[in-house]
């Protein structure tokens, strides 16, 4: 470990603001108060025109004939854009897969697809006039599910992955015992509450600045600079914050983006492009939906010997981020669990949909689903308390022999089992389950569950250039200082995060470091702010830019008051140069005088990392974040309605930077895992539209869903071993897959009907219809 990265770990914390202190969110009171500003707020400049999009209406279709002229005509329209006006590429795909158009030209490969745009004075003008297009489709044949999608032969949007060590074939075998079977995984619609919106302003020659709420800024620049066939650097985004993002603004911002930078180049005037509810849900991209298929052997113990796995996914019609999607399914398919022996192969399938992409957990809570399935299926086999399956199958110790995953890489940092059995303890767990199974047998209606499941989170992007942030520190003459970062900020309280880590290196209060909007034009080539890696790439990027400035005023400290380096010591507010105590604004002027440099670009890329996707071996993560839920649930048998009575977690975010919004994370994944697991369900209808596009049809959960107690405690005595900033681990997805708890409660009430000796194989979401149709199956059974 180098010198400046230790000092990054045991940075003093005396002030206010510094690391490990819980602070409000920098926007908290302006999100309440309704003063913090989003795209659609910025006041409009003038002469600002809007766009309507015109949408496909067929899942597959050759376009036969498209008559713009009605549209054209339309009052208010302004112009009309389609393939032909794009002067560079007709493209708009995040992989540089080039297969997803801008503009849909002579196909349709989904029901809601882009085909044109209508610039018009108001945005109610733009939306009426593309409702009078005419179209003639000549049909094609059409899938919009997994198992239609295998019928059909369907192809791969991108090269599946296997992961495999030992010999499984052999060890399912030889196995004692063995089951095989499958299980539905449903996806989920993002719903952030601010909906995709683009606002672009043409500027002189080939320029143009773009305000889009996205997750990835640079990507955004480089989509615009592609469409509109110029340089990255006429092409300027910004980010201050967004509504909401999940992943559902890492690259479904593209085309909303390009739009607004087409039209507003083309007819030089501002553009806003901002889709309704309906539109956004029916052109956007979702969580992969899957349907896992499973081999599994074990002995009479429980212990897994064997595992052959395929996880076949819906795609969407182009590739997008299913490949890292359906690749991370597979690393998080072990959950926290050692198989000695596995092959498991992944099937990104196309389907006449929407492009699935990012959503928080990245396809690893689909996954880590199923590897609970597999211990589930054993428990009920053997008639044991699943808990007792859980910790027979844990990875051990490093070193144990049973720590190596199916992809290779050494569990260091396992902390799994203590996680597990604290908080097995703590919430009364053996006893609370007891009662449970003794008000089952005399309780006709109302049946009651309970479930304890770990998660083990590999942190790091898989694909290995993605990790890597840069930052922007200035140092104003007055001791302000103002910070610019590559992360973008969703409300997950990454601004606030980065600049305690920028107040703790000063050691100055935290409202005196200026939070600034996320431009391409301060720091270029940054990542999208995702893979949970948001602080620990950007806080150690910043740690990096201030530590150089640092370093500069301890050298010029030194030589002006004539005293060794050692001597001076940065305390709250102030600097102690020798015997003499400065104030850090009296510090920086006088360095200003003296011509010291007072700004500095910091950089970071994460150590170790590796990994090879065609041998399926090396580390794609640089750590593992650790948690652990208990839930207790009610259903009704008659109705298959439930009620979540209690959750007890306890996360593992090693020293966190900020513990107040690392718990509003973890309660925030838990509730929207409760979603994805039991009421968020998606429906195609068999003319390939999707019918579950509003509020009024798709079930997010309300905060008066959330467990009736619900206590979250992180795990303090955790403490990440990487030197990461602060000695802290990722906090944004690993606490979705705590839900995985809920649903597994669910299952052991209704396993009560057949008195726990069936497994009831629940797919998710486990709306109460299928909680209802399992109970009858456990009568039947």
């Amino acid at each position: 470990m180098d010198k400046q990265t230790n000092e990054a770990l045991t940075l003093k914390t005396e002030i206010s603001g510094g690391m490990h202190k819980p602070r409000v969110h920098d926007s908290a009171h302006k999100h309440v108060a309704g003063t913090a500003e989003y795209i659609d707020d910025i006041p409009e400049p003038a002469g600002l025109l809007h766009v309507g999009l015109g949408l496909s209406e067929r899942p597959h279709a050759r376009v036969a004939a498209m008559d713009l002229s009605s549209v054209e005509e339309a009052p208010g329209v302004v112009a009309v854009l389609s393939a032909k006006d794009v002067p560079g590429t007709n493209d708009i795909s995040s992989g540089g897969n080039h297969d997803e158009p801008l503009f849909a030209n002579e196909e349709v490969e989904y029901h809601g697809q882009i085909m044109f745009a209508v610039i018009a004075e108001t945005r109610h003008q733009a939306r009426a006039a593309a409702r009078l297009a005419k179209i003639t489709y000549e049909d094609l044949p059409f899938w919009t599910n997994v198992r239609d999608a295998i019928a059909n032969d369907a192809p791969n949007v991108i090269t599946p992955m296997t992961l495999q060590r030992g010999d499984a074939k052999a060890a399912l075998d030889r196995a004692p015992r063995r089951i095989t079977g499958e299980m539905e995984i449903g996806g989920q619609e993002h719903f952030y509450l601010e909906s995709q919106i683009a606002l672009a302003i043409p500027g002189e020659d080939d320029e143009v600045a773009v305000w889009s709420s996205t997750q990835h800024p640079s990507e955004i620049q480089h989509i615009v600079g592609h469409v509109l066939d110029i340089p990255s650097n006429a092409v300027t985004v910004y980010q201050r914050r967004m509504g909401g993002g999940f992943g559902g603004k890492e690259t479904q911002g593209n085309s909303f983006a390009a739009i607004a930078a087409l039209a507003a180049k083309k007819l030089n005037r501002a553009i806003k492009v901002r889709p309704d509810r309906d539109e956004d849900m029916a052109i956007t991209g979702k969580r992969h939906d899957f349907v896992a298929f499973y081999d599994i052997g074990f002995d009479d113990d429980g212990v897994i010997e064997g595992v052959d796995a395929t996880f076949a996914a819906r795609c969407g019609f182009s590739s997008d981020l299913s490949g890292p999607v359906t690749d991370r399914t597979l690393f998080h398919a072990d959950s926290s669990y050692y198989y000695p022996n596995v092959h498991m192969v992944s099937r990104p399938l196309k389907t006449h949909t929407c492009s699935n992409t990012a959503y928080r957990g990245f396809g690893g809570p689909q996954g880590m689903l199923a590897g609970e399935r597999f211990i589930e299926e054993i428990a009920y086999a053997l008639g044991k308390d699943p808990l007792d399956i859980r910790k027979a199958n844990f990875y051990g110790p490093n070193g144990s022999g049973r720590d190596v995953t199916p992809y290779h890489q050494t569990v260091e940092d396992n902390i799994i089992l203590r996680v597990v059995e604290e908080l097995e303890q703590t919430s009364d767990y053996r006893a609370r389950r007891q009662a449970i199974i003794d008000f089952n047998r005399t309780s006709p209606v109302i049946r009651r569950g309970i479930a304890l499941t770990p998660v083990k989170f590999g942190i790091s992007f898989t694909m290995t250039a993605f990790n890597q942030a840069g930052a922007l520190v200035h140092v104003y003459q007055d001791g302000s200082v103002q910070l610019n970062h590559g992360g973008t900020e969703m409300g997950q309280g990454l601004y606030i995060k980065v600049a305690q880590v920028v107040a703790d290196v000063f050691q100055i209060d935290l409202e005196r470091v200026k939070i600034t909007a996320t431009t391409t034009g301060k720091v270029p080539n940054t990542s999208a702010t995702a893979a949970s890696s948001g602080s620990d790439l950007n806080g150690m990027a910043a740690w990096n830019g201030a530590m150089q400035i640092r370093d500069r005023l301890v050298a010029f400290a030194a030589e002006n008051w004539k005293v060794a380096p050692e001597e001076v010591e940065f305390l709250p507010n102030r600097v102690r140069v020798g015997q003499e105590e400065i104030p850090f604004p009296d510090l920086i002027k006088a360095a200003y005088f003296a011509r010291i440099q007072l700004s500095a670009a910091g950089f970071y890329k994460t150590p170790k990392i590796h990994w090879d996707r065609a041998a399926g071996k090396g580390r794609p993560f640089y750590y593992f974040a650790y948690g652990a839920a208990c839930t207790e649930v009610s259903i009704d048998t008659l109705t298959g309605e439930y009620l979540f009575d209690r959750t007890d977690i306890l996360h593992d975010v090693g020293r966190s930077l900020n513990p107040a919004v690392d718990i509003g994370q973890i309660e925030g994944g838990f509730v929207q895992g409760l979603g994805w697991l039991t009421t968020e369900e998606l429906w195609w209808d068999d003319k390939g539209r999707l019918r579950t596009h509003a509020p009024s049809t798709y079930k997010i959960p309300l905060a008066s869903d959330r467990p009736k107690i619900f206590n979250v405690k992180l795990a303090d005595f955790s403490e990440n071993r990487e030197p990461t900033i602060g000695r802290s681990k990722a906090v944004g997805e690993p606490p979705f897959m705590l839900a995985i708890s809920a649903l597994e409660a669910i299952s052991m009430a209704v396993a009560s009907v057949a008195d726990y000796r069936v497994c009831p194989k629940l797919d998710a979401p486990a709306t109460p219809e299928r909680v209802l149709m399992a109970v009858e199956r456990m009568k039947k059974a």
